[in-house]
């Protein structure tokens, strides 16, 4: 597997900078968050920069981050939504991602409509040469298990259609390993590796009680040797939104974080 780094894991960090610690690192990848991108235009820079970056530090971007909404709105609210969507999908093929990362409605529950909408993505994609790929949220209202998420992958019914799985995520939702061995290995696009906080109960908890892996009460080994067996040998993340992290020297984070995820997939 290809070890690669989301950059929330360092979030505060400036966006050039982000880029060269995850190289200096070992990183082979780097996930990148497309407001990070449009900030970084705001202020007066290019994309051509960030490319740049990328091929001075032989790093791929296995996937941006996020499409989002595309399942909240109706009539022209929602054709606001896929304009957005192209925008988006444009700049994601344009720093050479495979994947952007869709990310379901945050409060409504209903998910029936949304294998339809995440089919309208998915032709958008291919119209701008990236492929939009579910995410399901443990703590969201609507799609919060890896069961749910992967029938509404199978329900758009099409070939491009895929899902991003995650550790957190399947854990905190008591997903279980026959639901992680029912997904076929060409619809895995990529995985977000990170631990649980210790201290709190599984179902409880959000994005900022991730932790490091190795701290927390995920049983990384196991679900890393499901996928071993299943074939999966493409890229992983490191993704954390966890402050105390944030608090700490980037490079030391990028490093520790290194030395975890490394030993854990080469065990």
């Amino acid at each position: 597997m290809k070890i690669c780094l989301n950059t929330s894991t360092i979030k505060p960090v400036p966006l050039l900078e982000k880029i060269k610690l995850a190289g200096e690192a070992g990183y082979e990848g780097i996930e990148l968050w497309l407001n990070d991108v449009w900030e970084f235009v705001a202020r007066g820079g290019e994309v051509g920069e960030i490319s740049r970056a990328l091929d001075d530090h032989g790093l791929i971007v296995p996937s941006v981050i996020a499409m989002r909404q595309w399942g909240d709105f109706e009539g022209w609210e929602h054709q606001l939504v896929l304009d957005e969507a192209r925008r988006r999908f444009a700049l994601g093929a344009r720093l050479g991602a495979p994947f952007i990362v869709a990310t379901p409605p945050l409060e409504n529950p209903e998910t029936s409509h949304l294998a339809g909408r995440y089919k309208e993505l998915l032709q958008i994609g291919r119209e701008e040469g990236i492929r939009p790929t579910f995410e399901y949220i443990s703590f969201f209202k609507s799609v919060h298990t890896l069961k749910r998420a992967w029938e509404i992958v199978e329900e758009a019914d099409d070939p491009d259609a895929t899902l991003i799985l995650d550790a957190f995520h399947n854990w905190n939702s008591v997903s279980t390993q026959e639901d992680l061995l029912a997904i076929p290995l060409d619809r895995i696009s990529h995985y977000h590796i990170d631990d649980a906080d210790p201290r709190k109960a599984v179902l409880t908890q959000t994005d900022r009680d991730r932790v490091m892996p190795g701290d927390g009460q995920i049983n990384l080994r196991r679900e890393i040797q499901i996928l071993k067996n299943m074939g999966y040998d493409r890229t992983v993340s490191l993704e954390l939104f966890n402050e105390e992290w944030w608090s700490k020297d980037p490079a030391e984070t990028l490093r520790i974080g290194f030395e975890r995820v490394s030993a854990l997939i080469n065990e």
